[in-house]
């Protein structure tokens, strides 16, 4: 039988809160304390889910510094934005109001796929607050997989007496990890890690779940935001990089390109301990690797 992990509250690593911002309530996700010599982390996870996926570099970075991970607005605990229709730059000032209440003014930034967008956004609207910056597997789609993918790759779910709608996540949620884009179920089209464990698959449909109705609001705004554009723009100290097994990971040559003063690696993931160790310890070296100023709390 299949042993389950730890359930998150057993561990005292974790910890969980609310903030209250302009833009309605921020979940967030904390680890560690601070550290005099070193400014937070902060976290910003793919779509569709929620911080919950980042809890690996939460609690690997949590024990030399502070980590924090909040739902992006319309996903996980997080409250929805507020119009249906809204552009990274707004989920990156959304961000930018939870730390303000939160007392960081300075800090190290991480964002992965949807939350690397909203990353680069942030950082490129208070550079000055951002000492440095990763950026994990970030789509460079032309404009007919683009116009595609905002058509086709996130379902606006209808919640009905039936449960339809719980079928279409699971199938949503579950096709995201088999086949790459999730709609395009053939041979050509599928990915080569399969599935997670059960726990983490079970995991992730809650978390999609509870947001149910607002998850495609921000994943919508990230497939269309046009960072071939915006990226160049970036003038904080940038680590480009994106899993080895990544579906984004094709695109990391062309990134380079558009943040040619950025360091540019692959890492092998947060899966397996081991590959988690040597991923984290190739971003501490670049968070180190700068300039330690005075920070806020």
């Amino acid at each position: 039988m299949q042993k389950s992990p730890p359930l998150e509250h057993a561990s005292p690593r974790i910890r969980r809160g609310f903030v209250d911002t302009p833009d309605g309530q921020v979940h967030y996700r904390e680890a560690g304390q601070p550290v005099p010599d070193a400014p937070p982390l902060i976290l910003i996870h793919a779509s569709p889910g929620s911080a919950l996926t980042l809890a690996p570099l939460l609690r690997a970075f949590g024990r030399h510094r502070h980590v924090i991970a909040p739902d992006t607005l319309g996903n996980g605990d997080s409250s929805a934005p507020a119009h249906h229709e809204v552009g990274v730059p707004y989920l990156a000032q959304a961000h930018r109001h939870a730390l303000d209440a939160l007392g960081i003014e300075r800090f190290d930034l991480y964002g992965t796929h949807t939350g690397a967008s909203i990353a680069s956004e942030l950082a490129i609207a208070h550079p000055a607050r951002v000492r440095a910056l990763i950026l994990d597997g970030v789509g460079l789609y032309g404009e007919q997989e683009q116009a595609e993918l905002l058509a086709h790759y996130v379902p606006e779910v209808t919640i009905d007496q039936n449960g339809s709608h719980l079928h279409l996540i699971w199938s949503f949620v579950r096709d995201a990890y088999l086949f790459w884009p999730w709609y395009r179920k053939d041979k050509t089209h599928r990915r080569p890690a399969g599935l997670p464990n059960a726990h983490v698959l079970h995991d992730k449909l809650v978390e999609v779940l509870k947001a149910a109705r607002t998850f495609h609001i921000p994943y919508r705004a990230a497939l269309g935001h046009d960072k071939r554009a915006r990226l160049p723009l970036l003038r904080v100290p940038t680590l480009l990089t994106c899993g080895i097994d990544d579906m984004l990971h094709e695109y990391l040559a062309e990134l380079s390109t558009l943040v040619p003063q950025a360091q540019c690696v692959a890492h092998r993931g947060i899966e397996t301990p081991e590959a988690l160790a040597e991923t984290v310890a190739l971003f501490e070296r670049h968070f180190s690797a700068q300039d330690t100023s005075p920070v806020n709390h």
